[in-house]
Formats: C-alpha cells, structure tokens, sequence
C-alpha cells in the first residue's frame, strides 16, 4: 500500500513540474540560507580559533582599564619603569613587550601609505611569534639610543617598494627618515579583522620621543616560560601593578590581564551567537516555505475533488488518501532541503573562499536541516490531506 501510494504521489508532483517547484522554492532557500550561515559561521570560529593559537598558548596581555579599546575608560597607562619592574620582579616572564601605537604616514620616493606605527622591544617578535622574512631585528644599541630603524610588514612593503626588498632604504615617517633593517613574515588578518602585516616596527625610545613625546606605553605583551603556571603569573602581574599604580584592597584593579585562553573564548562565544542568530533569523523562511505548501496542496485537493471521490467510492480508506496527500507534501518539502542543502554546499565553499575563512562540512546542521524540511512537510501537509480524506464522495463525484 505503501508503496503505491509513493507511485501516485510521485505522479501527482511530475503532473506539474513548474508548480512543484514553485511550491518547493521556499523550503530550498530556506534550507539553504541555514545551512549557508551555520558553515560560515564555523568557518569564522575556527579562523579565529586558528589565529590565537598561532600567537601562542602562554602569552599574556596587559592593558589600561577593564576594557580593551580606546580610552580604556580613562585609566592612566602604563609607564616604561613598569616595564622595568615587570622584567625584574616576575621571574618566570621569558619576555616583556611594552607597546606604543601611532598613526602616521609613511613615505618612501612618489608613494605614501597610512599605517599604525608600533614601538616596542626585541620581545615584540618573539612575544608575538613574528618571523623575519629578511633583515635582522634591533641591536640593543639602537634600542637604548632610540635609532631610527624599523622593521614593516608586508603589506607596507607592497604599498611602498612593490617587489623590490626595502631592507637597506629609508623611508620617512613625520619630518625623519627611517632605515628599514628587517621585513616580517606576512600572517594575514588578525582575530578582530585587522591587517597584522600593516605596521612599522620601531624602537620604543624612538616612537616615544619622535612621536608621542610621553613616556606613555598603550599595552605590554608577556610571554610565560615554558612549564610555569599562567595563572600564577597572571596573578603576580595583578599583585605588582596594584603596588605600582597605588590601588588600595577596596579598590577594583583599573587594568586588566588577560591570556589567549580568555581571548579565544571571548572571540569564538560572540561568533557562535552571531552564527545562531543569523541562522535563526533563515529558519523564518522555512516557515514561509512550509505556508506555501499548504496553500498548494489545498489547491491540488480542490483541483483533485473527482479523483479522491472516485478512490473512496471504489473502497479506498479515509486514511489511504490521507497517507496519499500527507506523503505527497513530505515528499515535497524533502526535495526541496536536498535541493537547499546542494545549494548551501555550492554557496558555502563559494563564499568561505571569498571571506578568507575555512570550508568546514557539518553533517549535523545538514541533517537537522533535512528533518526539519521533512517536519515542515508533515505539518502545514496534514490539514490538506485531513481535508481531502474527510471528503464525502458522493459530493466529490459531483463536484465540477
């Protein structure tokens, strides 16, 4: 019985093609646009998943106030004698590097680019897990001296030399000239959407004379030695700032200390609920979907009045033609999440290639999608189905 009555509904859909698909249509966008968001959305978490980990699982971030952005809600900022004490005091610290951002435009011959210039130490790179591509990094000379050096990253490369290797030329940066000494391996985007490889590298003491005029550092990176505990550390750090910046016990600390592991959870909770968000605001569609199958099939059992007098005039059950129509519209809606989940493969590799981030298949979303099409049939397909088994049909065999 089974059997036939998939036969009969298969040929009712192929009856008409057009309309079928039509009445499809939203349960394959539907499905699509979910299975779309979800792919993406992991694709995102594991980039910036990814990211972190390549800054490091022991490294440690010092900023000005409970907040990290700007203004750091007035907290003072750090000092360069906090730098000091830091590398004295927290033994277990196998780099300490203060850092100082400016915005400047850099000028090389006929070109020009605006970029973010970063002074610091010799820590920086090996704190931040940097690579020369070429050049040498800072002498402890320059770095006492203040030395007009740098080291950029690529894109200031591309943006100033083109290929050529700027190692050996100068370049000017507000009123002085610079010699680039090194040029850093590219590492693309950052966790937050910035582009790491537009910066220029310079010795603290030269950005915060030249540039800032102020002994002022914005924030200071801290890796931890191998085998030490980051907590423990985490916990000197709060303990030794608190002394220094006179923060009494019923204070609340006006820095924070965070680690990649916060960091990481951070970044990847906000996109997981971004990634649901999205995804639940597609589902609405399926819905829509689901609506326009039952307004076709309503259609098809008014149009079909004749026929369904006839099967239950010849001995056909209430519920053979119920199975009939509720199988038809089940049919339906599981032809269209196949047809939404190829769409969301084709979409989905598509876009991951062009937003940069990692293709990740997910059964479980493709599966659940699929079900729920299926569900959105059995649904909005029962009260048609209801409708037509409950037909009289004597009055269905006179119904023109």
């Amino acid at each position: 019985m089974v059997w036939n009555t998939l036969l009969l509904s298969l040929r009712a859909i192929r009856r008409n093609l057009l309309r079928s698909f039509l009445t499809i249509l939203g349960i394959v966008i539907g499905v699509a646009a979910v299975v779309t968001m979800v792919t993406l959305g992991n694709g995102a978490t594991r980039s910036v998943s990814d990211q972190i980990a390549a800054m490091g699982t022991n490294q440690l971030m010092l900023v000005p106030g409970q907040r990290f952005g700007p203004g750091s809600e007035g907290a003072p900022s750090f000092k360069t004698a906090d730098i000091e004490a830091i590398r004295a005091q927290i033994t277990s610290a196998q780099g300490v590097a203060p850092v100082v951002n400016k915005t400047v435009t850099a000028v090389y011959q006929a070109r020009n680019w605006s970029t973010v210039v970063m002074g610091t130490n010799n820590d920086y790179f090996q704190t931040g897990n940097w690579t020369l591509a070429a050049g040498r990094t800072f002498s402890e000379t320059e770095e006492r001296a203040g030395k007009a050096v740098c080291v950029i990253g690529e894109t200031v490369r591309d943006k100033l030399f083109g290929r050529q290797s700027p190692v050996g030329s100068e370049i000017r940066i507000k009123g002085f000239a610079c010699e680039v000494i090194g040029l850093l391996m590219s590492k693309g985007q950052a966790a937050m959407g910035q582009d790491q490889d537009d910066s220029v590298v310079m010795p603290l003491r030269t950005v915060q004379r030249r540039l800032t005029g102020s002994q002022d550092v914005g924030r200071v990176m801290v890796s931890v030695k191998q085998g030490a505990s980051i907590d423990a550390v985490k916990a000197q750090l709060a303990k030794l700032l608190r002394e220094r910046r006179k923060i009494s016990e019923s204070e609340e600390d006006d820095f924070r200390v965070m680690d990649t592991r916060q960091l990481a959870e951070t970044l990847t909770s906000t996109t997981r609920i971004l990634t649901m968000l999205l995804g639940a605001v597609a589902a609405v569609s399926l819905l829509v979907g689901g609506i326009g199958i039952m307004n076709i099939m309503l259609v098809s059992v008014t149009e079909r009045t004749r026929e369904i007098g006839i099967r239950l005039a010849i001995g056909a059950l209430e519920r053979e033609v119920l199975l009939q129509f509720l199988i038809e519209a089940v049919m339906l809606s599981a032809l269209g999440g196949l047809l939404g989940i190829a769409l969301a493969t084709a979409a989905s590799m598509g876009l991951a290639g062009l937003m940069g981030v990692p293709y990740l298949f997910d059964s479980g979303i493709n599966l659940l999608s699929f079900l729920f099409s299926a569900a959105i049939g059995v649904i909005f397909g029962y009260f048609p189905a209801r409708r037509a088994a409950g037909l009289n049909p004597i009055d269905a065999l006179r119904y023109e």
